[in-house]
């Protein structure tokens, strides 16, 4: 930065003007302590990137810390696959069924790739998924079953309309 005296011009010190690196650093180990935690278990989140982008997914557990195989945050989220169908009032309790199916997926995702939402659902699926059944193929289609189970429960209770709608994007 240049400061006008008069004739002469005399280059200002930038150090003078802008933090010091170790404050900034100070501030920033401040503010990651004083981070509230609120990607809780059955907080409703939109998965960002993947195979399964722009669905709605639960969050079941989640790992601040990481782990070895993944040295990031992630948690462990059950999602719609596949969303329920509209449902008018003439259909046969046979088509009504047909129509509400719903698809699931577990998956482990990084924080990077979820946007939280102020919504949350009251399902309990902290027993029937783990991230041991996500180790083998049988394990996780019998996690995937359990969670289809619990969503239909839901839907035909009707709570929770918002989260068994497609997003329109």
């Amino acid at each position: 930065m240049i400061k006008w005296t008069g004739q002469v011009i005399e280059p200002v010190r930038l150090e003078k003007l802008c933090f010091s690196e170790e404050r900034i650093r100070f501030k920033a180990a401040a503010a990651a302590v004083a981070m509230v935690k609120f990607l809780k278990p059955n907080k409703v989140v939109i998965v960002l990137r993947g195979r399964f982008a722009r669905r709605k997914a639960v969050i079941v557990k989640s790992f601040d810390a990481g782990t070895r195989d993944r040295p990031y945050g992630d948690c462990l989220v059950a999602g719609i696959k596949k969303y329920p169908s509209k449902v008018i009032r003439k259909y046969s309790a046979k088509k009504r069924d047909k129509k509400l199916r719903v698809k699931c997926f577990v998956k482990l995702v990084n924080y990077q790739h979820l946007m939280p939402t102020r919504y949350t659902l009251d399902v309990d699926l902290k027993d029937v998924i783990t991230v041991d059944a996500l180790q083998t193929k049988d394990k996780k289609v019998a996690a995937c079953k359990a969670t289809n189970e619990r969503f239909k429960d839901k839907i035909k209770n009707e709570e929770k309309r918002w989260f068994f709608t497609k997003l329109r994007f």
